[in-house]
C-alpha cells in the first residue's frame, strides 16, 4: 500500500505592521472601506504579499487584502483620485492588481513588467494607470478596455518617479475661421487633459513624454551627482523637485501653457523647452533621498532619505518673498554705507514694488523643521486636514511600525519668532502588533494556545487562535526562550549571557542574573519538568533546578513564594555550544558544538556516549525523535543528517536546502505511529520542508516567507508549525484534511521546475528580441506583452479548440450541403468532446475566447502559430455575420491582423475570408452609427422637452417669489432668445 502523509498549508500570517518595500497611502474615514475608524483615518501599507488597512488612531487592523494566486511582495500602492475605493497594487514579480477596497476583490490583473513595480499613478479620471518598474519600462494601462496601450522604453535604469501632467484643454481653430472655438466660458467650466507624463529614473534623466502620440519630447539630466532617486510634483503641477545622492535637490519649473499648445501641434517645434531648471537646494542629511511629497493644500513639502529623519520645507508666498528681498537689499545698503562705499541715505525700498523674478530658489524654499522618527523612514503620506495651523503626516518605517506626527505651521506658531523652527510631536503609532527587530526565538505553550516570540529588546505573547498580541515586555537581546512547566513563566537567554524570568500573567520581570560568560545560544527544559539546561558560547552547559523560595515583601514581615533557578552542575566541552537536546526518555543529552560535531552524553552521569562526525560546518540545531531512536542534525553546510542513537551511525544525509539550515524538529508527541519519525527543517532560503525519516524522502516543501526563517516551533501533536522570519512575519502552517503522496509531490515539483525554466527562457528570448529590435536610434515605444503560465495555458486551449472546432465545422458544412440535396442523409459522427458539451463548433470557440481574461487576451493570441490564423478568421467572419460579441471579436481580429500582417498579405487563400470580415465589419459599424444617431436624437428631444417645461414655469415662479417666504432661495433665470 502506498504511504500517505497529512498535508500542511499556510493558514495565518501575523506580526507584520508594514514591510520595508512598499509605500504608505492614507485615506479618510469611511471614504474607502465603509468601516468606521476612530477618527484619524486609515493607512494602507504593504506587508509582504498582503496589503493591510490600519486604523491610525487605535492601531487596529481593519482589512487584509491577499490574492491567493500571487505570493510576491507588495512594492507599490496607489489610490485612484476619481474613485477613492479603487487601488492599484504592484508586486515584486512585475504584476499589477486593481483592488476594490469595499468588496476586497481583485477587479483586474495586469502582467507587463519583468521585475518589481516601483511606482504607480492614476490619471485624474481614473481611467488610465501608469506603472514604472525596475526593468526600466513605463507602461500605460487603460482600465476601461482592460488592456495595455503601450510601453515607453527610453530610460536605461529603474524608474524612480512618474506623474501625469495636467494641462488646460485648448481648442483648435476651425478650418474656415480665424478664431478658436470657445467652449469654456468660465473658470468653473474649464476642462483639463493629461496628455503628458513626467518620469525620472536611476539613470539620472528626467523625461517628458507625449502619451497621445507616444514619444519622448524632452530629456534633461536631473542630477549631476549621480542617480536620480526621487521625484515630487507640486499640487498645481507647475513645478517639480528631483533628488539624488549627497542631499542634493534640484528645482524645476514646468511650462504648462506651452505643453497645452504643443498638444495641438502636429509637428514638434525645434528648440522648444517645457522643463526649466531653477536651481539647487541642499538637505541637512547627506544620505540618499528616497522620497519627496508635496502637501495637497498648503505650501509645504517633505523630503526624507533612508535615515531616521523627515525634513519639512516651507514655500514662501509672494508677499513674504518681496519682504525678504527688500530686507536683504536694505541690509546690503546699510553695510555698504557703513563701509563708506555708498553715502548713507534713505532706503526708499518699497516691498510691494520688489521684483521676485530675481529671487533665488533658496529664498523661495526654506527648511522648516526636521522630524526625528524612531525608525528609518521608508515612505510618508500627508494626512489631509481642514485647518492651516498644523500639518499631519503618516510615516512608515523599515523597522515594522507606523507613526503619525503633527507639525505646527507658521500660522499656528505666531507667537514664536519666524527664525525658530516649527514644533512637532508624535500623536499616534501602530507598533504593538509586531517586533522592531528580527524574531530570534519562539516557543509554544503546552496546550498550543499561546506563543511567545523574542527579539532584541522585546518579548511578546500571542494568542495563536486570534493572532492578537496579549503582552509586550522589555527584555535583552534574546537568542532562545521557553515556557516553563505551568505556562505561566517564560525563560529567555540573552546574548550577554543573562537568564531572564518573566511572569506573563503580571507582565513583570521576576529575575535576571548572569548565568554564563558568553552568549546563551540554547536552553531546554528537562522532560521531567524539574530543571533546565542552558548552553553558551563559554563552552559550558549548566544545569539549573527550579526552586520555590520565600522572599520578604519590602516594608512588611510577610513573605511571598518566588521561583528561583539554582545552579546544580556544569558540563564543560572543548568548543562553543550551539544546541542542546534531551531525549524524551530522559536517558541521553545531545550537545552540538562549534567544531562541527555532536556529542551525546548520558543525562545522569554526563559521561560521553557517542561522537557524531560528518558535518563540514557547525551544527546549528539538533532534535531527537519521540521514541528516542533517531537524532536529526542540521548544519550550515546545507545538509540534514539522520543518525541512530543505538550505535551513532549515520542513516542518511540529505542535501536539504539551498542555504544554511537553522532549525530541525521532530513532532514531540505524534498521534499516529507513522509520524514518529516525521521531522521539519527550516532554512535561510525561506523554505520549510517536511521529511520522512523512515523512507529518507522529502515529503513537502512549504514556501511563503520572503526572508530567512530564524525560528521554528512544532506543536505538541504536530497539528501546526509556526515559523518566524527576517520579513518580520510569523506564519502558522496547519494540517489539512487532504493527503499527499510522494509520487504526486515529485510530479508537481517537476512541473514547477519545468514552468520556471520555461518562463526563464521566454523572458530571455523577449529581452533578446528587444535588444535586436531596439537599436540606439530606434523607437522608444513598444507593445506591452508579457508571457506567463496563465497566458500560455489560455493560448494552448484556444489552439486546441480551433483545431477541434474547425474539423467539426467542415463536417457539419458538408452535412448541410448533402442534406440540402438529400433530406434523409444520416447525421455524421461529430467530435466526441463537442457532443459531450452539447455545443456547436462556433459556440465552443466563443466560450473559449470569453474565458480568457481581457488583460491576458493579447498575450494568449501571441501563442497561436500562423497555421491557426485561417481557422480563426473563419470563425471571426461567422461571429460578425451573426453579430455575436462583435466588439470582442473585432478586437481579436484587429490584434491578429497587426501581429501576422506580413504573412497575411502574402497568403492569397485568406483573401475571401478577409473580404467577408471587412464587409460584415462595415455593416456592423453602420448599424451602430445608426443606433447611436437615433439615441442622440432622442436625447436631444428629451432635452428640449425639459427646457420647454422649465420655460413654461416662469410665471408660476414669479408668483412664488412674491410670497413672504424669506427662507426660500430665488431661482436665477437665464435669458431666453
Amino acid at each position: 500500500m502506498v504511504k500517505s502523509y497529512r498535508k500542511y498549508e499556510h493558514a495565518e500570517t501575523f506580526g507584520t505592521v508594514t514591510s520595508g518595500l512598499s509605500n504608505v497611502v492614507w485615506s479618510t474615514s469611511e471614504s474607502v472601506t465603509g468601516i468606521r475608524d476612530a477618527g484619524a483615518g486609515q493607512a494602507y501599507v504593504g506587508a509582504n504579499e498582503e496589503v493591510l488597512c490600519w486604523d491610525v488612531k487605535t492601531g487596529g487592523l481593519l482589512n487584509r487584502w491577499r490574492d491567493s494566486e500571487c505570493g510576491a511582495e507588495v512594492t507599490s500602492i496607489s489610490r485612484s483620485r476619481a474613485e477613492e475605493d479603487i487601488f492599484a497594487v504592484g508586486y515584486s514579480d512585475g504584476s499589477i492588481r486593481i483592488w476594490d477596497s469595499r468588496t476586497i476583490n481583485v477587479l483586474l490583473s495586469f502582467n507587463g513588467h519583468r521585475s518589481a513595480i516601483t511606482h504607480l499613478v492614476f490619471d485624474q479620471t481614473g481611467s488610465r494607470l501608469a506603472s514604472g518598474s525596475r526593468d526600466t519600462d513605463i507602461i500605460i494601462w487603460n482600465l476601461v478596455s482592460e488592456l495595455a496601450e503601450f510601453k515607453l522604453r527610453g530610460h536605461k535604469d529603474q524608474i524612480t518617479g512618474i506623474q501625469f501632467i495636467q494641462t488646460r484643454r485648448k481648442f483648435s481653430e476651425e478650418p474656415h475661421s480665424d478664431e478658436g472655438v470657445e467652449l469654456a466660458s468660465s473658470d468653473e467650466d474649464e476642462s483639463f487633459e493629461e496628455s503628458f507624463l513626467l518620469s525620472t529614473s536611476k539613470d539620472a534623466l528626467i523625461k517628458i513624454w507625449d502619451i497621445s502620440t507616444p514619444h519622448c519630447i524632452e530629456t534633461h539630466v536631473a542630477q549631476t551627482s549621480g542617480e536620480c532617486w526621487a521625484l515630487g510634483v507640486s499640487s498645481d503641477g507647475r513645478g517639480c523637485i528631483t533628488a539624488g545622492n549627497d542631499g542634493e535637490l534640484k528645482v524645476w519649473s514646468l511650462d504648462l501653457d506651452g505643453l497645452a499648445e504643443a498638444a495641438l501641434r502636429t509637428t514638434e517645434k525645434k528648440g522648444q523647452q517645457y522643463l526649466h531648471e531653477q536651481g539647487n537646494l541642499h538637505r541637512q542629511g547627506k544620505d540618499r533621498t528616497v522620497g519627496i511629497t508635496f502637501h495637497p493644500r498648503l505650501d509645504y513639502f517633505a523630503v526624507h532619505g533612508s535615515e531616521k529623519a523627515v525634513e519639512v520645507w516651507r514655500i514662501r508666498g509672494e508677499d513674504e518673498i518681496k519682504r525678504h528681498l527688500a530686507r536683504k537689499r536694505r541690509r546690503r545698503r546699510e553695510k555698504a554705507a557703513a563701509s563708506g562705499e555708498i553715502p548713507p541715505g534713505e532706503d526708499g525700498v518699497d516691498p510691494k514694488n520688489t521684483d521676485i523674478s530675481s529671487a533665488d530658489v533658496t529664498e523661495v524654499f526654506v527648511p522648516d523643521v526636521i522630524v526625528r522618527t524612531s525608525g528609518k523612514v521608508r515612505s510618508l503620506n500627508w494626512i489631509a486636514g481642514k485647518g492651516r495651523k498644523s500639518l499631519h503626516m503618516v510615516i512608515a518605517t523599515t523597522n515594522n511600525q507606523m507613526e503619525v506626527y503633527q507639525v505646527t505651521t507658521k500660522e499656528g506658531n505666531k507667537k514664536a519668532a519666524s527664525a525658530e523652527p516649527s514644533e512637532y510631536q508624535r500623536t499616534y503609532s501602530v507598533e504593538i502588533p509586531g517586533h522592531r527587530t528580527d524574531i530570534r526565538a519562539i516557543a509554544l505553550s503546552s496546550d498550543d494556545r499561546m506563543l511567545v516570540t523574542a527579539s532584541t529588546g522585546s518579548l511578546k505573547l500571542w494568542n495563536v487562535l486570534t493572532q492578537s498580541c496579549l503582552r509586550t515586555l522589555d527584555c535583552g537581546q534574546a537568542l532562545c526562550c521557553s515556557f516553563l512547566p505551568g505556562d505561566k513563566i517564560v525563560l529567555i537567554g540573552t546574548k550577554t549571557g543573562e537568564l531572564e524570568l518573566f511572569d506573563i500573567a503580571t507582565s513583570t520581570l521576576l529575575d535576571s542574573f548572569q548565568a554564563h560568560d558568553g552568549a546563551i545560544w540554547t536552553l531546554q527544559v528537562h522532560p521531567d519538568g524539574r530543571s533546565v539546561v542552558t548552553g553558551s558560547a563559554d563552552k559550558c552547559a549548566k544545569f539549573w533546578n527550579f526552586k520555590i523560595v520565600q522572599e520578604e515583601i519590602p516594608g512588611t514581615t510577610r513573605t511571598t513564594p518566588r521561583l528561583k533557578l539554582v545552579h546544580n552542575r556544569t558540563l564543560k566541552v572543548t568548543d562553543d555550544i550551539l544546541s542542546i537536546c534531551f531525549s524524551p526518555d530522559s536517558r541521553l543529552l545531545a550537545v552540538s558544538t562549534l567544531d562541527n560535531t555532536v556529542k551525546v552524553f548520558f543525562a545522569d552521569s554526563l559521561k560521553l556516549f557517542l561522537n557524531l562526525y560528518g558535518h563540514k560546518l557547525p551544527v546549528l540545531d539538533i532534535s531527537i525523535s519521540s521514541d528516542s531512536k533517531f537524532i536529526a542534525t542540521c548544519s550550515a553546510d546545507k545538509n540534514v543528517r539522520l543518525w541512530g542513537l543505538d550505535f551513532g551511525d549515520c542513516h542518511k544525509a540529505f542535501f536539504a536546502h539551498q542555504d544554511s539550515i537553522l532549525h530541525v524538529d521532530f513532532i514531540p508527541h505524534p498521534v499516529e505511529r507513522d509520524e514518529t519519525h516525521l521531522f521539519f527543517s527550516a532554512s535561510k532560503d525561506a523554505t520549510l520542508k517536511t521529511w520522512d525519516g523512515d523512507k529518507f524522502e522529502q515529503v513537502q516543501k512549504l514556501t511563503g516567507h520572503h526572508g530567512e526563517i530564524w525560528a521554528m516551533a512544532v506543536s505538541r501533536t504536530g497539528e501546526k508549525v509556526i515559523t518566524a522570519s527576517h520579513d518580520k512575519s510569523i506564519r502558522v502552517w496547519n494540517v489539512t484534511d487532504d493527503f499527499i503522496f510522494l509520487e504526486e509531490e515529485r510530479e508537481r515539483e517537476l512541473e514547477e521546475m519545468y514552468e520556471s525554466t520555461l518562463m526563464t527562457s521566454l523572458d530571455r528570448d523577449a529581452r533578446a528580441n528587444e535588444v535586436d529590435g531596439d537599436p540606439e536610434n530606434g523607437t522608444d515605444v513598444a507593445a506591452a506583452t508579457q508571457q506567463t503560465m496563465s497566458t500560455l495555458t489560455h493560448g494552448e486551449r484556444l489552439l486546441e479548440a480551433l483545431e477541434m472546432a474547425h474539423e467539426d465545422l467542415k463536417i457539419m458544412r458538408e452535412y448541410d450541403s448533402q442534406k440540402a440535396v438529400n433530406p434523409s442523409t444520416a447525421p455524421p459522427q461529430r467530435n466526441a468532446t463537442l457532443m459531450a458539451l452539447n455545443v456547436s463548433a462556433e459556440e465552443h470557440i466563443l466560450k473559449t475566447i470569453s474565458r480568457i481574461p481581457t488583460p491576458a487576451l493579447h498575450d494568449a493570441l501571441l501563442v497561436l502559430p500562423f497555421s491557426a490564423v485561417p481557422p480563426l478568421f473563419t470563425f471571426i467572419a461567422i461571429f460578425l455575420e451573426r453579430r455575436v460579441e462583435p466588439e470582442m471579436v473585432w478586437g481579436v481580429c484587429h490584434f491578429v491582423l497587426k501581429t501576422h500582417h506580413e504573412q497575411i498579405v502574402a497568403t492569397k487563400a485568406l483573401k475571401m475570408d478577409l473580404m467577408k470580415i471587412q464587409k460584415e465589419f462595415f455593416e456592423w459599424v453602420e448599424e451602430e452609427e445608426a443606433r447611436v444617431g437615433f439615441n442622440v436624437a432622442a436625447l436631444k428631444w428629451i432635452e428640449k422637452e425639459l427646457e420647454s417645461k422649465q420655460i413654461g414655469g416662469v410665471e408660476d415662479d414669479d408668483e412664488v417669489e412674491d410670497l413672504p417666504d424669506k427662507g426660500r432661495r430665488k431661482r436665477a433665470f437665464a435669458s431666453i432668445v
